[in-house]
């Protein structure tokens, strides 16, 4: 009967460790903030992580010139019901103003810390604090 016990609790930790794996923040440089306002092309409301994309005129982020598209992973849509989100929240074509923590290999993308809609509301990356 110990072993079967032991062999649970062997397996609990390892599950445990796969699931810490998958959610590591190591892609993001978590110590850097960067502010983007830019133009929707899509909300993806999907499971694991949603996803803001998002098209960032000239002047703002790493390289400046022209336009470009960024790919902001957020949480699962769970966790953002938890902080007020929708999958209705925003839609091609609003411009919203993020702040995110950008990938560490300087490509354009990167983890949402907070959210600017165009009503004005302030949305987090998590549940909503006290």
């Amino acid at each position: 009967m110990a072993i079967w016990k032991t062999l649970r609790i062997a397996g609990l930790f390892a599950g445990m460790s796969a699931v810490w794996a998958h959610h590591s923040f190591t892609m993001f440089d978590m110590n850097t903030r960067i502010t983007l306002t830019g133009t929707v092309t899509a909300f993806e409301w999907t499971n694991p992580h949603a996803y803001i994309e998002i098209d960032v005129p000239d002047g703002q982020g790493p390289d400046k010139g022209g336009v470009k598209h960024w790919s902001i992973e957020l949480g699962s849509p769970s966790i953002l019901q938890q902080s007020g989100w929708k999958f209705s929240s925003l839609k091609p074509g609003d411009k919203p103003t993020l702040i995110i923590n950008p990938l560490k290999n300087g490509q354009a993308g990167g983890f949402l810390s907070q959210a600017t809609l165009p009503d004005g509301r302030v949305l987090r990356n998590g549940p909503r604090q006290p």
